[in-house]
């Protein structure tokens, strides 16, 4: 409107072009910022993916994945035995649990994050790598009929 106003709509545009310009001199651009920085992500993220595409795995890789399941069972099963334990023998346990708690709070504290992170970070990784199925997967058939959007259409 302003353009038919002043009777250039070209020198509107311009005029336009050129404030923005200006503009982004003092304020940088936040939606070029937001673009530069998922560039550089989702490059990291390819040579992420090739470092990985073909993994070679020697009996040491083996062996480090083998042992990070096993933290899991200890726990599970440890919690288990310390309850049959308890029931087995429960003056020892008694004696047993009376050591742990002279164990320092802060301590106690370090342990849980320690715990926390390592189960964390697996649960992290499940999700993060799980596969996603989509009910429109597979499904090679034509969409339903939808009358209303035909009727539009001849509409």
């Amino acid at each position: 409107m302003i353009g038919k106003l002043v009777g250039a709509p070209g020198a509107v545009t311009a005029l336009g072009e050129a404030a923005k310009g200006v503009a982004e001199v003092f304020v940088p651009s936040s939606t070029k910022r937001m673009e530069l920085s998922a560039d550089a992500q989702m490059a990291a993220l390819r040579q992420l993916g090739e470092e990985y595409q073909h993994p070679a795995l020697s009996w040491f890789d083996r062996l480090v994945n083998g042992l990070n399941r096993l933290p899991r069972p200890f726990l599970a099963f440890g919690t288990i035995g310390l309850f049959v334990y308890a029931m087995v023998d429960p003056q020892a346990f008694a004696f047993r649990m009376v050591g742990l708690n002279a164990v320092p709070e802060p301590l106690w504290w370090l342990l849980g994050a320690i715990v926390a992170f390592y189960f964390g970070a697996r649960e992290t990784h499940y999700f993060r790598n799980r596969a996603v199925v989509s009910p429109f997967a597979g499904s090679a058939a034509e969409p339903e009929e939808n009358a209303a959007l035909e009727e539009w259409r001849r509409g």
